[in-house]
């Protein structure tokens, strides 16, 4: 049985990794990490802060956010615990710590936990030699009105994911505007939608001469993610320390 703490229980994510790991018969959650209230009963016991906790598990599955990030690796590092670490929005500071982290210890991180989304990244790198030469290239992705980063960071991964297999490498146009906006082959058009309830969609356009081809992907739930979280807390118990991603798991 994998004993699993989770970094930011008391969120949406959190919560849904909850009922996620409850059905898995490999898996136990043993203890959180929030330092959010919250009024729902659980079965284990939640620390406001990592250092609090006395309890020993075999990786620690983070939702959480940017700024706890520090203090979570602290821990892990101290602990000598693996860490599947999946909050977004990381800037360089924290991606140096990750880098840091992963010379002690297993470090699992990615932009999207999603299977769907990843696989699709692995399928732009055999499209893009093809296409790169005379297809224009965008990237559209549509979001709730409760998101606060933008482009999301699933954006960024397939751009990234383009960009690696370009020739030529690519430019990141982050929206469009002007009277003389020219669109050069060698841009990569970056767009974010927000409003209402809109799920996550993502959708890569290669435009050329007169022929488009469109690989979109639409997130319907939160679930897609824990379910990638999981794989990869199984995935990652049993690593040697380095830095992995979901190209290892796929």
């Amino acid at each position: 049985m994998i004993k699993v703490i989770l970094h930011g229980c008391n969120g949406k994510m959190g919560k849904v990794l909850q009922n996620i790991i409850q059905e898995d018969n490999e898996m136990e959650v043993i203890a959180g990490f929030d330092q959010n209230k919250s009024n729902e009963p659980v079965d284990f016991k939640i620390y406001t802060s990592p250092n609090d906790c006395d309890l020993k598990s075999d990786v620690i599955i983070d939702f959480s956010h940017y700024t706890a990030i520090p203090s979570l690796l602290d821990y892990c590092v101290n602990t000598k615990t693996p860490v599947v670490v999946a909050t977004t929005a990381l800037g360089d500071d924290e991606k140096k710590l990750l880098l840091e982290a992963a010379k002690t210890i297993p470090v699992f991180n990615s932009f999207n936990m999603s299977l769907g989304i990843n696989t699709i990244s692995k399928m732009l790198q055999v499209a893009v030699p093809i296409f790169e030469e005379n297809f224009n290239t965008e990237i559209i992705e549509k979001h709730h009105n409760k998101k606060v980063d933008s482009p999301s960071g699933t954006a960024l991964l397939l751009a990234d994911s383009i960009n690696k297999a370009c020739l030529v490498k690519k430019d990141y146009i982050f929206g469009r505007h002007g009277k003389n906006d020219e669109c050069k082959i060698t841009d990569l058009g970056i767009h974010a939608i927000r409003g209402g309830s809109l799920p996550g969609e993502h959708t890569v356009i290669f435009a050329g001469p007169d022929e488009v081809i469109e690989i979109k992907h639409t997130a319907y739930s939160k679930n897609i993610f824990a379910v990638g979280a999981v794989k990869a807390a199984k995935f990652l118990a049993n690593q040697k320390p380095g830095l992995y991603s979901m190209e290892d798991l796929i």
